[in-house]
């Protein structure tokens, strides 16, 4: 991973210097570095409800998570500004509920994993006509678990500027490796964490439509809406269900699924030291879910080269009509989960951000003109707690 940063960092140097090259007045025609974010953070978790072994058991986790952005832009011959953005992400966690897929071993190979995740993107905005064009890839890879994303979509700005509506649609194809827990594995499979499991897939796709609106100097809106079909194999099938009979099953959940969110954000701009930025989100599904999300974040200007955001996430979901605790299932159900994340729960999330970006720069580097740092502490009302805090710099 420090290689890659380095990398991008050398690149950040080419690109700049070209882009110093050019001292017309009018955009550059060349490709041009426009901005490079580092971000890296660490989260660590501990609750009681794991979905390997039943709802019950150790939910203890850490994950490190290191990613790139990078954003290059050119103008065409119209004078169309052509972005390009290209994401890298990795991520390494250790997990003590994986570890029990295998419930015979001290320290099984799913006790830890690695997800490496790129994607890259590109819009052109018509500045004259308000418009932008966008499209994008992706790809997440990990031992038991492989998904492609596309998307494509357009903005258009209102008259006055004012106003502007966007609408995207994306797509992901995923692939699950049927890592059954180790005492219901049957056929050939002689028990190990390496055989040739099979793989069974998923689909997503989504339509996503936003409308946002300038008020006046100090009030912006924007409404937001999603539709997400799901189908395929939505269950994950080392998680384990024990029925009252004392039995133990895979997971299994209906193999469609459809969600509607519905949000609304709004931000307000109390002279230059003050922002309020809110949001709520309603969101329901078939799978008898729903839930409300209430935040806010308050960034304060306290010099103007220092901002401190604190913030505060409040959720509330009622469980889905599939869910049961550990050995209340029975057999007469056809559909069936002990996974704690789609049950009935409240949860708090708070913390603050300090951000600097020096007029001259960080370090005595002229173009590194952000350094952010965030902590965050997490509670869920059935016992789970968290705690993440992360880094971002940005050369500009």
């Amino acid at each position: 991973m420090k290689k890659i940063f380095i990398s991008i960092i050398a690149l950040f140097g080419i690109f700049n210097a070209k882009a110093q090259e050019n001292t017309n007045s009018e955009p550059s025609k060349k490709l041009t570095l426009e901005e490079v974010n580092l971000v890296s953070s660490y989260y660590k978790q501990d609750g009681n409800n794991s979905a390997v072994t039943g709802g019950i058991g150790s939910e203890k986790l850490t994950d490190i998570s290191n990613s790139i952005d990078v954003v290059l832009v050119k103008n065409d011959s119209k004078l169309r500004k052509n972005k390009f953005t290209f994401d890298l992400g990795i991520d390494h966690y250790t997990s003590a509920s994986s570890d029990q897929i295998d419930l015979k071993a001290n320290s099984s190979a799913s006790s830890a994993d690695t997800r490496f995740y790129p994607s890259l993107g590109w819009s052109r905005e018509n500045e004259t006509k308000g418009s932008t064009i966008m499209a994008g890839v992706s790809y997440s890879g990990e031992f038991d678990y492989q998904s492609i994303g596309a998307n494509i979509g357009f903005s258009q700005k209102t008259p006055n500027k004012m106003g502007e509506f966007t609408a995207k649609f994306q797509t992901f194809q995923d692939q699950v490796t049927l890592i059954a827990p180790i005492e219901l594995r049957t056929g050939n499979s002689n028990g190990g964490e390496h055989d040739n499991y099979g793989t069974s897939g998923r689909s997503t796709y989504a339509v996503s439509l936003s409308y946002s609106q300038i008020i006046n100097h100090n009030f912006q809106v924007e409404l937001m809406t999603d539709a997400v079909q799901q189908t395929g194999y939505l269950s994950l099938p080392f998680h384990r269900v024990y029925f009252n009979d004392n039995t133990v099953h895979q997971e299994n959940l209906p193999n469609k699924r459809f969600k509607l969110p519905i949000g609304i954000r709004a931000n307000y701009f109390l002279g230059d030291q003050f922002i309020f930025k809110t949001y709520y989100r309603y969101y329901t599904d078939n799978w008898g879910l729903k839930s409300q999300t209430f935040n806010i974040e308050a960034p304060v200007k306290i010099s103007p080269f220092v901002s401190v955001s604190p913030f505060y996430r409040y959720y509330t979901q009622t469980g889905t009509k599939y869910f049961s605790p550990y050995q209340e299932h029975t057999a007469f159900d056809d559909f069936y989960t002990s996974n704690y994340d789609l049950s009935t729960f409240n949860s708090n999330f708070y913390g603050a951000g300090i951000r600097f970006n020096p007029k001259n720069g960080l370090f005595g580097v002229s173009r590194l003109n952000m350094l952010e740092i965030r902590y965050g502490h997490y509670t869920k009302s059935i016992g789970m707690k968290s705690n993440i805090i992360s880094l971002n710099l940005r050369f500009k």
